[in-house]
């Protein structure tokens, strides 16, 4: 099986008792990447996200597109804001969800790329 780590990683956990300040930023970002990871690992919510790679949208536009109830683009919201993977505007009564930064945008542009946008078919 293929080293996950590169093999200076790899050496220093294995030697090291106490980790160096290298490495326990290297293990803090690997648990915010597994964080951010796992707030993508539900369906509901990468289609909220796939939704916010497009444009800024209220929760009322989110419930229509997405065929879903209030209670359930709330909950996803909630979580959402939790990871700080958007970010709200409100107008009025209304709140409109983004995304939250250019690091969010970033991975979501893939995602949506690959999994969301339609498909064009190439003309010969």
């Amino acid at each position: 099986m293929p080293a996950i780590l590169p093999r200076s990683i790899e050496n220093e956990l294995r030697e090291s008792q106490e980790h160096s300040p290298e490495l326990r930023e290297i293990m803090g970002n690997a648990r915010k990447a597994s964080d951010f990871l796992k707030a993508l690992s539900h369906e509901s919510r990468l289609l909220v996200l796939c939704l916010l790679a497009e444009r800024e949208r209220s929760v009322r536009e989110i419930e229509e597109i997405l065929s879903l109830n209030q209670p359930t683009v709330s909950q996803q919201l909630a979580r959402l804001r939790y990871d700080d993977l958007v970010t709200t505007r409100r107008d009025g009564k209304n709140i409109y969800y983004s995304l939250a930064n250019d690091d969010v945008r970033e991975v979501i542009s893939v995602v949506y790329n690959i999994f969301c946008k339609k498909k064009r078919t190439r003309e010969s």
